[in-house]
């Protein structure tokens, strides 16, 4: 089996290295950062934390060095599907496309160049510490289905998922993968936004009460959307909400939008809160929490 993890950050790099540790599964990456790209090829992929891995692959910024693929593994930033996703499609001619990444949006873009196409949803998170070295800070399940509309083969979603499994990152197939999905466009919605403004972890935000009330009002907001798509969420995103904010799970977890608002980087709000957003103005559920945090967010983006 050949997997390409498209965009190698912090969850790209964690699928990766681990799927490096088997023998029979070949790894390639893809990334625009070449300085990454270089110290993957020279001295491996290298995590820490939550697990340490030393995955040896092939990493590349040019896409027509990538070989045919089995698998295409996307985990860029949601703004970044479609470009990546377009200059790979090469190499998945003839194989399957999973996206882990965060947000709504990705299925269709990657739908665009692909015909099979894998729904993904994963919780494992990290940051990348320096050029090939990710810190795993979270580790968790990954979902994976068909996108309704280009569907991957049912066996060779489920061939994927044995291998991620395999490699240490567990895995679980379903038919309707739109309810993991939504749990947790829901839980990132409620909660990195809030960090991000307020430069909170995950746990510090969840024991302000106040702070905690505004959380769960944007949930109650994404649920009632999820609800009038016909989408039945998988677990309750607040049960996910308290999990993550114990101390040995994600209470000084710095979510990515926060990462990415101490970077000055764009985030992915577009696809979070203004995918709810939408969604709510096509089924006529009113959003006024996600939209007033989407504008806030788009506002301290201007700023810079």
């Amino acid at each position: 089996m050949r997997v390409c993890a498209v965009g190698c950050g912090a969850v790209g790099s964690l699928f990766a290295a681990n799927l490096a540790r088997l023998e029979d599964v070949e790894v390639w990456a893809y990334d625009l950062f070449e300085a990454h790209v270089d110290a993957i090829n020279r001295d491996g992929l290298r995590l820490s934390g939550a697990g340490e891995v030393l995955g040896r692959l092939t990493a590349t910024s040019d896409p027509t060095e990538l070989p045919p693929c089995d698998f295409g593994i996307v985990a860029t930033k949601a703004m970044h599907t479609a470009a990546a996703i377009e200059a790979t499609s090469a190499a998945f001619e003839h194989g399957c496309v999973a996206t882990v990444q965060n947000g709504l949006g990705n299925e269709e873009a990657i739908a665009n160049h692909v015909e099979r196409v894998i729904r993904g949803t994963t919780f494992p998170a990290g940051k990348l510490l320096e050029p090939g070295h990710v810190q795993w800070d979270v580790k968790g399940d990954t979902t994976l289905g068909p996108f309704e509309p280009r569907p991957a083969p049912f066996g060779e979603i489920e061939r994927l998922a044995e291998a991620c499994t395999r490699a240490g990152m567990p895995t679980t197939v379903v038919r309707d993968a739109r309810g993991p999905q939504w749990r947790k466009v829901i839980f990132n919605a409620a909660t990195n936004p809030v960090g991000a403004l307020t430069r909170l972890t995950h746990g510090r935000v969840c024991e302000d009460p106040e702070l905690r009330r505004l959380v769960s009002g944007l949930v109650d907001e994404g649920k009632a959307v999820a609800a009038a798509q016909g989408i039945e969420l998988d677990a309750d995103p607040e049960d996910l909400i308290d999990h993550a904010a114990k101390p040995e799970v994600a209470y000084d977890h710095k979510a990515s939008m926060l990462q990415d608002v101490e970077a000055r980087r764009p985030t992915e709000i577009d696809y979070l809160n203004g995918g709810i957003v939408r969604f709510g103005e096509e089924h006529g559920v009113p959003t006024p929490l996600n939209r007033a945090i989407w504008s806030l967010v788009k506002g301290l983006e201007q700023s810079w």
